[in-house]
């Protein structure tokens, strides 16, 4: 194999496979220690803000007390992050009269008023390396 045809092809598996990306969310805010927190990573807006039927999404499930989140080994892109406080651990946003009793919370941090925002409001770039964010649950009741 010539040297020329070795570069080449070291060339297309950097293409292929580039640094993955990490990231690491702090919740901030949580109101109590009862429950677990949901978390929900997706790139597709079709998807958001209940990524569950989305096939691509990462999900991950960490107690209330935990207060982070890791994801790691990530293709880069940009993400949305949504978060739910499963107080009761029942696997839902528990809704009175369509307003949330859990606590939620969404990359960005966007403050919220009716209904979820949009996708592009919330998404964040996730870079080759480690990112780090912060995200603050919030209560309506």
């Amino acid at each position: 194999m010539s040297l020329t045809i070795a570069l080449a092809m070291a060339g297309l598996a950097t293409m292929v496979d580039p640094q993955p990306a990490d990231l690491t969310v702090r919740i901030a805010n949580v109101r109590s220690g009862k429950g677990v927190v949901h978390a929900c990573l997706t790139r597709n807006p079709r998807h958001f803000p209940d990524c569950r039927t989305d096939p691509l999404a990462v999900r991950s499930t960490v107690p209330a007390t935990a207060g982070l989140l890791h994801f790691p080994a990530l293709p880069s892109g940009r993400y949305a992050v949504t978060l739910f406080h499963d107080e009761n651990r029942n696997q839902r946003l528990d809704m009175v009269l369509g307003v949330p009793r859990e606590g939620f919370g969404f990359s960005g941090n966007p403050r919220i008023r009716f209904g979820a925002p949009r996708f592009r409001e919330v998404t964040i770039a996730v870079p080759p390396g480690q990112t780090d964010l912060i995200i603050r649950m919030q209560y309506l009741l």
